[in-house]
């Protein structure tokens, strides 16, 4: 029988004005309340400043991270228009800051803007709704003018003139609300803001960006490249050894879209590929990435035909060319389009032919320029394409035709029973050891076990084919059950969680880094899409009497022994290894979903990643010496 009621009426329909949508739902805009949500904060009111760089009208950005935790980004544009504004009734900068979807980007033709980076003006009142209190300074036409705005965009007064000013442009400065986001989210990282300023500097040649942190003494960096993406590149290839000596670069505009690219090629087995749109990465690639491919490889395969004896021909595929090539490609498009609404895939078809055009051109006359570099690239490029070839027949071993085949598993893999991908999760466990009492305290259910023997194969110094003669990879790839580059397909990703579980010591961090490495390289869909985990088990378990604590870190530990009173008799255990704790203890401190701690492996910073691995695990003994020597203090691999 259907509960009739009479209560549903225009009172139930609960209608958010103005900010509130923000406030209410804050993960519809910035993505999620996590440390990536509070930075976006910052990058809101950084494309707004970059829209005026691009329109030509600015060339300095100055960011400062204030003692109070507020952030401040002023750019010495035109500055916001303090006019009346004919639809709100209330001035521009008001608008700007109040009204989602106001901006200089709607205007068509008489738009502000004909390139724009920005979230198509949600930004600034984005911004200014998930604050505490955000101030905005207008220097315009000789005047200074400032509005504020508190507890989350409410206006506390209307736009001001404050005085005379012979600055230009518009400053920004707002402390974000703290409460909305999560637990331990309460401050900026400079680190992250300090690398997308960077990268954002290369993408923009000229432009100058300063960084100052008055949280730190004497922090205060300046970023300007007057060489752009060429310098983008030199500082990418920094630790890797060159095939090319100069980075190869092609700038032009074609139907008011405009494109740079830059390339170089190193002896590394691994491809660099950053792209961008109005200096967004587009991480998914898209038209401009594949206008650029096509290139590369016709000018290659044409290159082969014309200049080389017959017996050397061959035909090369897309993987064959991106080994060892680091590439940027930067496109500045007044209207870009997307599949789906992240802004990863660039789709506007126009762009293709043009960007295939332009590096056409240039790539060709440095092959002919330079006869010695074209011939190391075309041996590196045939030692690829045998690699490749050889790793095909490879592969066939490791593919799994169908979840039903569990003779085609790895032998030592201890499968769960479920086949729900939502519940399911593989532990990737250092050692035979481990792994038995892994295999013994597990949920049988949803938990499965794949122990390692020795350490994995190093994939940033290996090719392909190598990867699979390797056991271990073998074994993973197969547990995996949804193949391995171009025939990677997540939908038979077999489980929802893939943790990897190490000894709490050195080696443990280096068998760590390795499978780190390798899923970076040849399974970042796992890491983009949140699968990759990190198990955190105890280092030490203290005994007091009848009373057992396991303590996970250093500081833990002193901290809980200091509680405890004086003259009680403690003993601490010290876990070398996962080995010494029994099935009952692994589960209950490391395998248990309601008492363990899990590290979710992450990207924040694609370039940055690609520095930190190249350098860490690539072949420059000497760029590994001064990565280790700089990050000796800190304890954990940030990707």
């Amino acid at each position: 029988m259907i509960k009739k009621s009479n209560n549903y009426d225009s009172s139930s329909i609960q209608v958010l004005e103005g900010l509130e949508a923000v406030r209410k739902r804050p993960g519809m805009y910035i993505g999620n309340v996590d440390n990536k949500g509070l930075h976006h904060l910052v990058w809101e009111i950084i494309d707004n400043s970059i829209d005026e760089v691009l329109a030509g009208y600015s060339n300095k950005i100055i960011i400062e991270i204030n003692k109070d935790g507020s952030a401040s980004i002023e750019d010495d544009g035109r500055g916001i228009p303090v006019d009346i504004h004919p639809k709100t009734n209330v001035s521009t900068v008001e608008t700007v800051f109040t009204v989602l979807h106001a901006g200089g980007k709607f205007g068509g033709d008489n738009s502000g803007y004909k390139v724009s980076g920005g979230l198509h003006g949600v930004g600034a009142s984005v911004t200014n709704a998930l604050s505490d209190w955000l101030i905005v300074n207008v220097y315009r036409d000789g005047r200074e003018y400032q509005i504020n705005f508190t507890d989350g965009g409410q206006k506390s007064d209307t736009l001001k003139q404050i005085g005379d000013t012979n600055k230009r442009g518009t400053k920004v400065t707002f402390l974000p609300d703290f409460s909305i986001f999560n637990d331990g989210v309460d401050s900026f990282d400079i680190d992250i803001i300090s690398t997308r300023i960077k990268e954002t500097a290369y993408l923009n040649k000229g432009l100058e960006i300063n960084l100052i942190d008055h949280r730190q003494e004497d922090y205060n960096i300046t970023y300007k490249f007057n060489g752009g993406l060429i310098d983008f590149i030199v500082d990418l290839n920094e630790t890797s050894e060159k095939i090319t000596a100069d980075v190869i670069y092609a700038e032009g505009t074609s139907k008011n879209i405009g494109v740079e690219v830059a390339l170089q090629y190193t002896t590394s087995y691994q491809p660099r590929i950053l792209s961008y749109v109005n200096n967004i990465a587009t991480t998914e690639g898209g038209t401009h990435e594949q206008g650029f491919f096509d290139a590369i490889l016709r000018i290659i395969n044409n290159y082969m035909t014309n200049q080389l004896n017959d017996k050397d021909k061959q035909k090369f595929t897309r993987e064959d060319i991106k080994e060892g090539l680091t590439a940027i490609i930067s496109i500045k498009h007044p209207d870009p389009m997307y599949e789906g609404q992240t802004k990863q895939k660039f789709t506007n078809l126009a762009v293709r032919q043009i960007v295939n055009k332009l590096i056409s051109e240039k790539f060709e006359q440095y092959l002919l320029e330079n006869p010695t570099s074209s011939g190391q690239i075309l041996a590196k490029i045939r030692l690829a394409a045998k690699s490749r070839m050889a790793a095909v027949r490879a592969k066939e071993a490791t593919r799994r035709k169908d979840y039903l085949e569990f003779s085609t598993l790895p032998g030592k893999l201890a499968d769960c029973s479920s086949r729900n991908v939502e519940e399911t999760e593989l532990f990737i466990v250092e050692g035979d050891s481990a792994g038995g009492s892994a295999k013994m305290g597990r949920d049988r259910e949803i938990q499965a076990i794949l122990p390692l023997r020795g350490k994995v194969i190093n994939s940033e110094r290996a090719r392909i084919d190598k990867l699979f003669n390797n056991n271990e990879i073998n074994s993973m790839i197969t547990a995996f059950g949804a193949s391995i580059g171009e025939s990677f397909n997540i939908s038979k990703l077999r489980y929802g969680k893939i943790i990897i579980m190490t000894d709490a010591d050195v080696d443990g961090s280096h068998i760590r880094t390795l499978l780190l490495t390798f899923f970076y390289r040849y399974f970042k869909q796992l890491i983009e899409g949140g699968y990759i985990y990190i198990a955190c088990p105890p280092l030490f378990k203290i005994t007091r009497g009848k009373i057992e604590k396991y303590i996970y870190t250093e500081k833990e530990r002193e901290e809980y022994i200091s509680k405890i009173p004086k003259g009680t008799k403690i003993s601490i255990q010290r876990y070398k290894g996962l080995g010494e704790m029994n099935d009952h203890q692994l589960w209950e401190t490391t395998m248990d979903p309601e008492n363990r701690k899990l590290l979710k492996v992450d990207i924040e910073d694609d370039s940055r990643a690609e520095k930190v691995f190249s350098s860490l695990m690539g072949e420059l003994v000497e760029a590994r010496r001064e990565f280790i020597t700089k990050n000796a203090l800190f304890a954990k691999l940030d990707v």
